[in-house]
């Protein structure tokens, strides 16, 4: 579901349960997990030794990294028009809540699903803005895979 057509920073307390649908399906393939492993120095082999993972570990197959995940959430919330464009700022002020339910094989396509949970005025025209933010695997089985609430500080 589309943002609504009144979404403006000034009416945000109006949108709490609104449900903005689900983001375009994102694959998390191999060289994915590779480059954030290398980003952030979280190099454990259950995410980038290939042979191992498939011998060795519990999934039989590489795994991506729960912060890779994770990351994933403040690019959907722009692609699925979450907060109004005329904002003059937004900030990204940190998760709450965030739940890694089953693991991401390499390879599989996620998608997620993002409503506004709640809205608080923090003074003349801003608001911390909660989320609540579901990641599925995309495709037959759609099971979640990550829950997490994001905070968000919008000025209008």
């Amino acid at each position: 579901m589309a943002a609504p057509e009144n979404h403006r920073v000034d009416n945000l307390l109006n949108h709490v349960g609104h449900d903005f649908g689900t983001s375009e399906p994102v694959v998390l393939d191999q060289p994915r997990i590779d480059h954030f492993a290398q980003c952030t120095g979280d190099r454990q082999w259950i995410h980038v030794d290939v042979e191992r993972a498939r011998n060795e570990g519990p999934f039989g197959d590489t795994i991506a990294h729960g912060l890779l995940t994770l990351s994933l959430i403040p690019a959907v919330q722009y692609e699925l028009g979450v907060y109004p464009p005329h904002a003059s700022n937004l900030l990204n002020y940190g998760f709450d809540k965030v739940r890694y339910l089953a693991p991401v094989p390499s390879g599989s396509a996620i998608v997620t699903r993002v409503e506004i949970a709640g809205v608080e005025p923090k003074g003349p025209g801003r608001f911390l803005v909660r989320t609540k933010n579901t990641a599925y695997t995309a495709g037959v089985d759609g099971r979640a895979v990550l829950v997490a609430e994001m905070l968000a500080m919008v000025t209008a």
